[in-house]
């Protein structure tokens, strides 16, 4: 087998970065979400990147054009039913995402596999609503995607050797480095990032030193391109709790504890950068 036809579920950031590195690579893809506003507003987002690479002289107008052509949207889940790999970049709930893996399950075809782009949930768990549990995977893409050389291919319990090898050669043709991870909260990636980050807002916290003093010594003293308080407000307040509180619930482990001064700020609605305020504040 191999994947040919794609769908993307989700047209939001990750959703539309997806996407389009899927269809730079030459593959026929289908965007897909609820809403037409928001499909429209995943399909700008691809087209205003793909415009700015060829300003850059990264690619040509026609390659630009060709990779246009590989995409089309709909807010038909059905429209699946043609598609060998689907993608999910929903909302970060279970609950949604087992939905979405219960419908996909019964629309595409026998042999199709279903990812989830998920940061942070049991790919277990996701496997276990299927009836096809050997043919779902983990793809978690790093932000932005097009960008981003990494994608954790995590593999549940149930994924077979067949579906994780296939995985990792179409990583491999959208010029992505693949990792392989088991099935463990936080996979690598977050399970490593979260807690630094979150230990970076416990010294804020505690009064050793100001987010700007934070920031330059992990950037100077440790050669991070950015530092841990300006990158949780680049990846979002709310997202940094979230993974944090699945972190303390998944090994039920006093470190992965979250500060409560994020707790606090995202009360306050202070998400980082997407809402305008976080550690810093943005105009």
């Amino acid at each position: 087998m191999s994947v040919n036809k794609v769908m993307v579920i989700g047209a939001g950031q990750m959703g539309s970065g997806i996407a389009q590195v899927f269809a730079q690579a030459g593959f026929e893809v289908k965007l897909n979400d609820i809403a037409d506003e928001s499909l429209n507003k995943g399909y700008a987002r691809i087209e205003k990147l793909l415009s700015r690479n060829v300003e850059k002289e990264r690619m040509t107008e026609q390659e630009k054009e060709s990779a246009l052509k590989q995409i089309s949207t709909t807010t038909k889940l059905e429209d699946a039913s043609d598609c060998d790999l689907v993608i999910e970049a929903v909302v970060e709930n279970m609950d949604v995402k087992t939905k979405v893996f219960k419908q996909l399950d019964d629309i595409t075809p026998k042999h199709a596999i279903l990812a989830t782009n998920t940061s942070s949930l049991p790919i277990t768990d996701i496997a276990a609503v299927t009836n096809r549990p050997s043919q779902v995977i983990g793809m978690h893409f790093m932000n932005p995607v097009p960008v981003m050389k990494l994608v954790e291919i995590i593999r549940a319990i149930q994924t077979s050797d067949e579906t994780y090898q296939l995985i990792e050669e179409t990583t491999k043709k959208l010029n992505k480095n693949p990792v392989e991870v088991n099935d463990y909260p936080g996979f690598v990636s977050n399970r490593v990032l979260m807690p630094m980050i979150n230990e970076a807002i416990y010294t804020v916290y505690e009064g050793v030193a100001e987010p700007e003093a934070v920031d330059e010594v992990m950037k100077l003293g440790m050669n991070h391109p950015m530092g841990p308080l300006q990158l949780a407000d680049f990846i979002g307040l709310d997202t940094c709790l979230y993974i944090m509180e699945i972190l303390h619930e998944g090994f039920g482990d006093s470190k992965y504890r979250p500060c409560p001064l994020l707790r606090k700020y995202v009360s306050a609605g202070w998400l980082g950068k997407k809402s305008g305020r976080g550690f810093y504040v943005y105009e």
